[in-house]
């Protein structure tokens, strides 16, 4: 399975839910580097850091009401 183009990410995200692409791009980077860290099978790796990004924005109150 090939990588999805990281900035694709975060725009994708960004776009979904308003926050500032700066602050989407810090949390997958993060966020990547933490499930990354031995993993062992990376397939769906930006599966769940995209899925982790949105609920931690959504914790922090940061998507947009829809």
């Amino acid at each position: 399975m090939t990588q999805p183009n990281v900035d694709d990410l975060v725009e994708s995200i960004a776009n979904d839910t308003g926050a500032p692409p700066e602050t989407v791009s810090k949390m997958v980077s993060q966020t990547w580097q933490a499930f990354s860290d031995g993993a062992r099978i990376t397939d769906y790796l930006a599966v769940l850091v995209t899925k982790r990004v949105r609920e931690n924005l959504r914790d922090q109150g940061q998507l947009r009401r829809r």
